[in-house]
């Protein structure tokens, strides 16, 4: 059973109905899903979860959805987490390590929040979504809610992902092109949905997308035996992955299930040197982020100009004692292709960027040789077929190699 309690700003702290349909506090704040952790401590134990499906779904105590038979699921969650040893003696990090989200449904993370965020829209009620997409966020909405049976609107930029519009479309997605960036699409869907009547799901702006991402920080800590890494590094666009695993880890230490005086990791928030409106927050010493005009990178999940939570990211990045940092398109490329011939995974252009990271903190003196460092990757390599070019010799059929 979940222990839902109740809704809470993340601005003005006030409290809200879970049991009603929500997108905002009145404040324009996020809302973030309470439970009562208290009974959730005396309900269960991580001894407990041995058994259990092999999902998100393992964390039910700590999902928002009051029935099960809501749950709208296709598989997702309880990604890989394994060592980096190639890559890592390459970067000079020996404890480098991948969680790799691109194994999950619809090939992303997004699944995490789609999976959640669709279930608790089921349960509410709610029969059709709107939302604006990089791609990945919307493919994974308009899969998660064809299998609930909702209608699903999507608005995206016209350069998104072939492979994310190809799969929207074929799930029977109603998906529209915008010229321009997520943020104008995410005003035709604020229009549009209330004028349509529609839910209005995009980042942040309901508040179940964030209990799915979370779950990644509770899969971090039991898949290395209630330990957590020293350094966590994260693509970072909307932001809800990492607002997500901080969530988790105060969840944890609220639960009992980490010790009270174990350390968190230091949270690194990595955006594009195109588009990085939280790292130049970050730098000044703000508490927001001001809009990055004619934003522009190879990894298009992290194109986002604004990000509504961006005061939760900061938040996050400052109290674990993290950073921000920013990648050349380059270093994300040189970045895709070592890690995909050193450890043979094909991870996402967000992903690799993580490891152009890596090597500009390590060069910097910000992270250290002995730390464990893990780089979580959030989608498959093979999403985006028009970031690599290669070009193959043609050999005639009596040829010999």
């Amino acid at each position: 059973m979940s222990f839902l309690s109740h809704l809470e700003c993340s601005r003005c702290h006030k409290t809200h109905d879970a049991d009603r349909v929500q997108n905002l506090c009145d404040c324009g704040g996020p809302l973030l899903v309470r439970y009562d952790l208290k009974a959730v401590a005396k309900a269960v134990r991580p001894s407990d979860l041995a058994g259990r499906v092999s999902s998100l779904w393992r964390y039910r105590e700590v999902l928002p959805l009051r029935d099960d038979k809501n749950i709208v699921s296709l598989g997702e969650g309880m990604t890989p987490l394994f060592p980096l040893p190639r890559l890592g003696a390459e970067l000079g990090l020996p404890d480098l390590w991948l969680k790799d989200e691109g194994l999950n449904p619809t090939a992303s993370f997004k699944a995490r929040g789609a999976a959640t965020g669709v279930s608790r829209a089921k349960e509410l009620g709610i029969t059709a979504l709107a939302m604006p997409t990089n791609g990945n966020a919307g493919g994974a909405w308009a899969s998660y809610g064809a299998r609930a049976g909702m209608s699903v609107t999507l608005v995206m930029p016209t350069d998104a992902p072939a492979m994310s519009v190809l799969e929207a479309t074929a799930v029977g997605a109603n998906a529209y092109m915008v010229r321009g960036q997520i943020t104008d699409a995410g005003a035709i869907v604020g229009r549009s949905a209330k004028a349509h009547g529609w839910f209005e799901a995009a980042t942040l702006k309901e508040p179940y997308r964030i209990e799915g991402k979370k779950t990644m920080g509770y899969e971090i800590a039991e898949q290395l035996g209630w330990s957590l890494p020293d350094v966590i590094l994260y693509p970072t666009g909307g932001g809800v992955g990492i607002i997500g695993i901080y969530k988790a880890l105060l969840e944890m230490r609220e639960l009992g299930w980490l010790p009270e005086n174990m350390r968190f990791p230091k949270l690194v928030a990595v955006q594009a040197e195109g588009c990085q409106p939280i790292v130049k927050a970050f730098r000044e010493g703000k508490d927001v982020s001001e809009k990055w005009e004619n934003a522009s990178t190879v990894a298009q999940g992290i194109r986002v100009p604004k990000a509504l939570g961006d005061f939760l990211v900061l938040q996050a990045v400052r109290e674990t004692g993290g950073t921000c940092v920013a990648v050349p398109d380059a270093d994300t490329m040189w970045g895709l292709e070592r890690i995909s011939r050193t450890e043979g995974a094909f991870i996402c252009p967000e992903g690799a960027a993580l490891v152009g990271a890596a090597r500009m903190l390590l060069r910097d003196g910000w992270l250290d040789a002995g730390q464990r460092v893990l780089l979580l990757n959030t989608g498959a390599g093979i999403k985006y077929p028009d970031v690599m070019t290669p070009k193959l010799p043609v050999i005639e059929l009596n040829a010999t190699l």
